[in-house]
């Protein structure tokens, strides 16, 4: 029984952190559209709102499955301690603290923006700007930590969700771009 329960914890634990990746993948690329106030006629902008604050929040759904199950594998010792504690453990210390600081950084994302309200619009943004560093540290946790690495299917998965957010980033450099270009003009026409 005990050889089973270690066996579903590790799948559990792997299987719940992909879907944290590609769930944070997706609120990355969804708070894109969100940064730049973009929205259609089929698609308003506070539908690409709630989509990805919805999906934000899911992910803690699936990150506290993926903490819970690793630390209830029997295979390594991993207190729960380690996983919002960065670098203190035994077990792959590097990598398992890149997933503690992932996770914190997450933490403060969904709290500054439950707390929005209170702490102001400028705090909120400030706090903000790290979602660009916990994704790429997530990743790296990932490629670290993961028993399933090397495996064609989760480079591939890896592979896409780069891709996604390489594509989105791009897309809001471009915008941007073609904004700062078009407001000389904007202002001089105005004169």
């Amino acid at each position: 029984m005990i050889a089973l329960t270690s066996q579903v914890t590790w799948f559990v634990a792997r299987g719940s952190g992909a879907v944290c990746l590609v769930l944070l993948t997706i609120s990355l690329v969804l708070g894109i559209p969100t940064l730049l106030s973009w929205g259609t006629p089929r698609v308003p902008r506070m539908v690409v709102q709630l989509l990805h604050r919805n999906v934000s929040l899911l992910i803690l759904v699936f990150l506290a499955v993926h903490v819970l199950a690793s630390v209830l594998d029997t295979f390594v010792s991993i207190r729960l301690l380690e996983a919002v504690l960065p670098f203190v453990g035994t077990y792959r210390p590097l990598w398992l603290g890149l997933g503690a600081v992932a996770t914190d950084l997450l933490l403060a994302l969904v709290v500054t923006s439950l707390l929005r309200r209170y702490i102001g619009v400028r705090t909120w943004k400030l706090v903000h700007w790290t979602a660009y560093a916990c994704w790429p540290i997530a990743v790296i946790h990932g490629l670290g930590t993961g028993s399933d690495t090397h495996f064609g299917w989760m480079l591939g998965l890896d592979a896409a969700c780069a891709a996604a957010v390489l594509a989105a980033v791009g897309w809001r450099f471009a915008v941007r771009a073609r904004r700062d270009r078009s407001w000389p003009q904007a202002t001089v026409a105005t004169r």
